[in-house]
Parts: structure tokens; C-alpha cells; sequence
């Protein structure tokens, strides 16, 4: 097996050069590290990473509390691409990552009795009960952590822009010839929050009212929630010209409704999703929507965790916002093309 003290050989540097290099210490020139990297790479060294953890009171190892009340997990696609994210940015770093659960071998236990055990050097957070006592033990901790579409206490966020991505996709059905428009949210959380106030805010800088009956809530990807939302407005003796739903999955159950009730999309209502996921992609027809950059995100709150672990006196506890962009497909209608000049 090759070792530190071989590296240090073939690149006539010390033991202690070599060590500082493969552990990213800064007194050490870039020219220097890139050599050292490169030999490490051409020898086919692999660290022990028990030694180093012993070395180094580290374990490179970080932690992700991902729980989702929908219940999808892995399967939904948006927050999959924010987890890949993190995992491709740590891998770069020299992280792993394991997941956190509250449970080991039957018997149940903390997030943070999970985090001690498993030694993380951080957590990332990301779709949670933020109000969960456990969750709440467990940022009070002391240990470093990322969360990731919540403003959670003194930590460092990674938000996806949800303040922009509403005013977005308002002025783009306003452009659309849009001016009745509902308002599908999800249910209470500092993203929802971001999201209303968007939404208010937006219609009323464009000069639109806001009719009350417009404006409903759902658990984000509660299909039957959807439904009950979209039978409502759909009852009205004014229904809306387009409804806008809190993600795709909402919005595609919210759009086989429509269907249902014999109404075409976009021809007799149009319907707009959030998150990009690629069911929107291939649904007939395809959903318009605010497709966020779930791999960035991911990417972001890997960084900023490492650099809080390597600098924790250094690195600033602020939020960092992703912006998305608008996904046009073919579930808005062009009202402007049936006004008579």
C-alpha cells in the first residue's frame, strides 16, 4: 500500500509537506498542492481514514437529515438532485456522506444521540418538521450545519429564490395575457411564507386584484389536496384563467382534474407547477414551470458546511440564494392572442 512517506519521496518534499497538501492546509502554495495531488493520484494512494480521523479529529463524514411528510423520499426528483448535489461537492472535497435516521439496530434514539455515535464533523438539513423538538436538540448541539430552504436560528441557509421565482412566473402569465389567476400554496413554512408575500406583492405592483376565493392551500405534493383545491375553484361561478400549484406533482394531479371535468389545458384553463421536475417535462400537456437548480443548491450547502467545519471562525453564518428560471410549456394559453384589436 502507498503511503504518505512514499509521496513525499517521489516528490522530493517532506512527510509533513505531503500531509499538509492532501489535507488542504493554506500554507502550502497551490503549485505545490496540484503536484502533490497529482503524484497521490498517479501512485494510487488511498488514505486511512481511521488514521487521519485519529490525526485529525475529523471523520470526513457528514451527516443529511432528510425527511419528507409526503412520504416520497428518494423518489422525488427535486430534492434527489439537491442530495446528488451534495454528495457530488463532498465527494470533491473528500466527504462522504450518510444519511440520519432516528433509529439503530430497533432501538430508537435522538438525531443527535445518531450524530454522536456516527461522530459527523456536520449536517445538512433539508425537508423537515423544523418545529420537531429533536431537530431543534439537535441544531442547538453545537455542531456545524447547513439547512437548506429554511432560515433556521443561527445557521448558514441555502435557499432556493422563492421570493423571485413567484414574481417570475406572475408577470410571465401577466405577459401571457393573464389577469384572473389562483394561487395554490403549500402549507405553512418560511419557503410558503416567501412564496404569499410574492404573490401578493407582484399582483398588486401589476395593478391585479386578488379575488379571496382564488387563493387556496395544500400540503406540498398532496395530490388529494390538489384535487380538493382545484373542484373548489373550479365551482366558481368566475373561475380563474389560470391556477398556479405549490410544485409539479400538485400540479399534474391538479391538471388531470381539469381534465376530467371535460375542460382542455390550456384552451379552457392553463396551470403552472414549480420545482421542474421531469414529469412536467413529458406530461401532455407540458407543464410551464419555475424549475429550481436543485444539483446547485446541493452543491452550495456541501461548500458551505465544509468551509464551516476547515474555518469555523472565518465563515460567515449569512443565507445564500439560488435563483431558478421559468420553464415555458404548453399549459398557458396566449389570452393576448384572443383580444380584438
Amino acid at each position: 500500500m502507498i503511503s504518505v512517506k512514499d509521496i513525499a519521496n517521489a516528490c522530493n518534499v517532506s512527510v509533513a509537506t505531503v500531509s499538509k497538501a492532501l489535507n488542504g492546509y493554506s500554507d502550502i502554495s497551490e503549485e505545490t498542492k496540484t503536484m502533490i495531488k497529482a503524484k497521490a493520484a498517479e501512485l494510487g494512494y488511498i488514505p486511512n481514514m481511521a488514521a487521519v480521523a485519529l490525526k485529525t479529529n475529523r471523520t470526513y463524514n457528514i451527516g443529511i437529515l432528510f425527511v419528507d411528510a409526503a412520504n416520497t423520499g428518494l423518489t422525488h426528483e427535486y430534492f434527489a438532485r439537491v442530495l446528488e448535489g451534495i454528495r457530488s461537492q463532498a465527494e470533491i472535497l473528500g466527504y462522504s456522506i450518510t444519511f440520519i435516521t432516528n433509529r439503530i439496530g430497533g432501538r430508537k434514539i435522538t438525531y443527535s444521540e445518531f450524530c454522536r455515535i456516527r461522530q459527523f464533523d456536520g449536517v445538512i438539513i433539508a425537508c423537515i418538521d423544523y418545529s420537531d423538538p429533536q431537530v431543534i436538540e439537535l441544531v442547538n448541539s453545537g455542531i456545524p450545519i447547513v439547512t437548506i430552504d429554511h432560515i433556521f436560528n443561527d445557521t448558514i441557509s441555502v435557499m432556493s429564490d422563492n421570493i423571485k421565482g413567484v414574481k417570475d412566473l406572475v408577470e410571465y402569465l401577466y405577459s401571457m395575457g393573464h389577469r384572473r389567476i389562483a394561487f395554490i400554496h403549500g402549507d405553512d413554512s418560511s419557503v410558503t411564507r416567501d412564496r404569499v408575500t410574492s404573490f401578493y406583492r407582484t399582483m398588486e405592483q401589476l395593478g391585479l386584484d386578488v379575488c379571496k376565493e382564488y387563493v387556496c392551500e395544500c400540503r406540498y405534493h398532496d395530490t388529494a389536496g390538489a384535487v380538493k383545491c382545484t373542484r373548489k375553484l373550479l365551482q366558481l361561478k368566475e373561475r380563474p384563467t389560470c391556477i398556479m400549484y405549490p410544485d409539479d406533482i400538485t400540479a399534474i394531479s391538479g391538471a388531470n382534474i381539469i381534465k376530467s371535468h371535460g375542460l382542455s389545458i390550456p384552451g379552457d384553463i392553463s396551470v403552472t407547477g414549480y420545482d421542474g421536475i421531469r414529469y412536467s417535462v413529458i406530461y401532455e400537456p407540458q407543464i410551464t414551470t419555475l424549475q429550481q437548480a436543485g444539483d446547485g443548491m446541493g452543491r452550495e450547502a456541501a461548500s458551505c458546511l465544509i468551509d464551516l467545519i476547515r474555518k469555523p471562525k472565518t465563515t460567515l453564518k449569512k443565507s445564500y440564494v439560488i435563483e431558478g428560471k421559468v420553464l415555458t410549456g404548453g399549459s398557458v394559453s396566449n389570452l393576448n392572442a384572443t383580444i380584438v384589436q
